[in-house]
């Protein structure tokens, strides 16, 4: 069963906005060697809308060459076009995956029955089990837990990525989910709390940048030990509030290029973190052992 700490990876790009696939394949290499336990390829954190539909399969490709079935590969494969959405997850299914991770659709705002339509038809359209992610500050729609439980009882939908980052919410869907529902932290700063709820993992932005940390966060927790995860966690908390000083993935990319993991590459509309948060990440990272501090000046 799919579980702990799962990298929101981000895609790698030169400064001219192309990719660069010899640094995604070093930083998949780079994870699997410091214990992360799933590459989540093309998802918000890897820009999806901003990278076209030939950029989008073949980092699909890349990441499932380069984990080389070390650890899974789950695609990100959603869209606010249903159609288009399913093509993706069948390529992603073809491809290798082990996993698709289909966003809630944006921007058209559908209802409660046209989400749970959406999700059901790229259900039935491939055999890849599908996890699907409710992040609604993003979206705008939000999927509700009685939606989930409908989702729940279609074949191949077989978990969630839940970033509401609601405590209540998270508990009640435990709750009334079915013992094998696969259930996601989608929010760093609250996923110990999910977890610890009985939460199977989290899907990390703070994983791009400190792998061991995370694994080692969720793996104790998993494990029942609470002081040891509490521990772990106090640690990353710098670094889970200030890899959102800006817009995701602006924050996180900065810090993996001051880490000399990437090349400073993101793609408009995303600009360069702003110079006034530079000490602050650089300091959380530093708490975190990620960089030395003499190289925060």
């Amino acid at each position: 069963m799919l579980s702990g700490s799962l990298v929101a990876i981000v895609t790698p790009m030169q400064a001219d906005g192309a990719l660069d696939i010899p640094r995604l394949k070093a930083l998949i290499d780079w994870h699997v060697a410091e214990g992360t336990d799933g590459i989540v390829i093309v998802g918000t954190t890897g820009e999806s809308p901003t990278v076209d539909v030939d950029e989008h399969c073949g980092l699909i490709e890349a990441a499932i060459a380069a984990a080389r079935g070390r650890v899974p590969v789950i695609a990100g494969t959603g869209g606010n076009s249903t159609r288009e959405a399913i093509e993706l997850t069948r390529f992603a299914r073809k491809a290798g995956a082990a996993y698709s991770l289909s966003v809630v659709p944006y921007y058209n705002k559908p209802t409660q029955e046209g989400l749970y339509r959406h999700f059901k038809a790229i259900a039935e359209a491939s055999d890849i089990p599908v996890i699907v992610y409710n992040v609604p500050s993003r979206t705008v729609a939000d999927l509700s837990n009685d939606t989930v439980i409908r989702l729940s009882k279609v074949p191949n939908i077989v978990g969630i990525k839940e970033a509401t980052s609601n405590i209540e919410r998270v508990t009640d869907l435990m709750r009334r989910a079915r013992k094998d529902f696969l259930v996601f932290s989608g929010d760093d700063i609250t996923a110990l709390a999910y977890i610890l709820l009985g939460a199977h993992g989290v899907i990390s932005v703070t994983a791009n940048v400190a792998p061991r940390l995370m694994h080692d966060m969720v793996a104790a927790a998993r494990a029942g030990d609470s002081a040891r995860a509490i521990a772990v966690n106090n640690k990353l908390m710098p670094l889970h509030k200030n890899l959102f000083l800006e817009t995701n993935p602006i924050p996180v990319k900065w810090a993996l290029n001051r880490m000399g993991r990437i090349a400073e590459g993101i793609r408009l509309p995303l600009t360069p973190l702003a110079a006034t948060h530079h000490e602050a990440l650089a300091a959380a990272l530093v708490e975190a052992g990620c960089i030395e501090k003499e190289t925060v000046a």
